[in-house]
């Protein structure tokens, strides 16, 4: 990866979208990255009236002109708070949300979004651009969700889904990452259900061992993390390992963390998908910011 490629956030002045900037800010300072904020604008589409000349006419274009300078200071402004003496540059392509930060995210280290921005149905638990993000960016996304619960037992830690997957070995090693950088202690996840049957004719065994289950899986997860934990040496690593739904586990272990990493797919469900159940599930439930990597 470049190790110039900025940190970019998208900015649409709302609320969630000023945390993301903060979040990014923040983030960008500790990995000594730039930081790029997007605003994007994609007002010439909007206004087509038949009657009139192809173009937005003068004062509605100055008029949107203006809302974006507005929207894009006050996010520098924001990000200046946090982290004063870093690098930050702007930008206002006139396309939609999505198609721009997709864009933007071929030449970034991360994507980071709010949990809800201005547009789409305010019920929703995330807006369309952080799942369309997730599923399409070139580079990890993180969307920046608020604490809604009490912080849980592994509060102040980066949390990590582990399955063996490739999404998940890069998600190891962004959350790894992210750990030493904040210099917190990182929770590696090994989620797993008992033998079940996944079809007619399936076998499954006449008699198993829970507890040997569970210490195969333990030492699956001991592999999976090794190289990793030789690499960040100042990280504290600590190992859960729990029977259960992958989704459920790491949104009960994402109250008051720092991070929940997880790959944007993963070893189970339908191939063809770009982001998983397990990802979908994390980014609209989990307690804290969430990385999907892809």
């Amino acid at each position: 990866m470049n190790t110039d490629a900025a940190v970019v956030v998208g900015a649409d002045g709302s609320p969630d979208a000023l945390r993301a900037v903060e979040w990014a800010a923040a983030d960008a300072s500790r990995r000594h990255r730039p930081l790029r904020i997007v605003y994007a604008c994609p007002w010439p589409t909007v206004y087509a009236p038949l009657a009139m000349p192809a173009g937005p006419p003068p004062l509605f274009e100055e008029t949107m002109r203006q809302a974006a300078e507005q929207i894009i200071d006050e996010a520098v402004a924001s990000a200046r708070v946090v982290a004063p003496e870093l690098e930050i540059s702007t930008d206002v392509p006139i396309q939609q949300p999505t198609a721009a930060l997709t864009d933007a995210s071929r030449h970034a280290c991360a994507v980071v979004v709010g949990n809800r921005g201005l547009g789409g149905f305010s019920g929703l638990l995330l807006g369309s651009v952080g799942v369309q993000l997730a599923a399409h960016a070139a580079c990890p996304v993180v969307v920046v969700r608020q604490a809604d619960r009490p912080p849980g037992p592994e509060a102040g830690r980066v949390v990590v889904g582990v399955d063996g997957s490739h999404d998940a070995e890069r998600a190891l090693a962004f959350a790894f990452e992210q750990a030493s950088f904040r210099a917190v202690g990182l929770t590696a996840v090994d989620a797993y259900r008992w033998p079940s049957s996944t079809g007619p004719g399936d076998m499954l065994p006449l008699v198993y061992d829970p507890a040997e289950l569970r210490d195969d899986e333990d030492r699956a997860l001991t592999e999976a993390i090794a190289g990793w934990a030789g690499k960040y040496p100042d990280v504290d690593v600590r190992r859960a390992v729990a029977n259960g739904r992958a989704a459920a586990v790491l949104v009960e272990l994402s109250a008051g963390a720092e991070l929940v990493v997880v790959g944007s797919r993963g070893r189970g469900g339908f191939t063809g998908l770009l982001l998983g159940s397990v990802s979908q599930a994390v980014i609209h439930h989990a307690a804290c910011p969430v990385a999907v990597v892809r």
